[in-house]
């Protein structure tokens, strides 16, 4: 018998991952990318569109997955300090601690390269400073994400 609110939620769940992950890995790319041409107005525009979806997609995406989660793991009769939960619980709070400087960075990136842009300049020492930051903090925040994908697929059996 389907369960179909076990269902929906779950559905919504990962929807949700697939977003939250595939539009992190998408705008990296794509800012990582521009950050490369060392052309103002490019970055700027690529920065700009960033944030944007940074918005538009992830935001909601990233509260989406704590309420489905729980509601899943209520389903499921697991509590969120056992095992291989407590561990993805933990990775996506690590994520999520490192993107939420990401964001503060994207919106201040973007501001530096439109300046620039607009003055005709090239991106400011101060921009590639925020743009290594902003590389070395996606690198954790990804790796966690990948270990959190597998943990809600293994379900491994993990002693903390």
């Amino acid at each position: 018998m389907i369960d179909w609110n076990y269902d929906a939620i779950k559905f919504a769940h990962i929807v949700g991952a697939v977003v939250l992950f595939g539009t992190g890995l998408g705008t990296a790319f794509q800012m990582w990318r521009a950050n490369r041409t060392n052309v103002s107005s490019t970055v700027a525009d690529v920065a700009e569109n960033v944030v944007l979806a940074d918005w538009l997609f992830t935001a909601p995406a990233a509260l989406l997955q704590p309420v489905t989660g729980c509601l899943l793991a209520r389903f499921a009769g697991w509590t969120l300090e056992a095992g291989w939960l407590a561990l993805a619980v933990g990775l996506y709070a690590l994520a999520g601690a490192c993107w939420l400087p990401v964001v503060w960075l994207q919106i201040r990136m973007a501001r530096l390269a439109r300046a620039a842009a607009l003055r005709g300049r090239p991106l400011s020492s101060d921009y590639r400073r925020l743009a290594r930051i902003w590389f070395w903090l996606g690198c954790p925040a990804f790796i966690a994400m990948l270990i959190v994908f597998h943990l809600m697929i293994a379900k491994p059996e993990v002693s903390l």
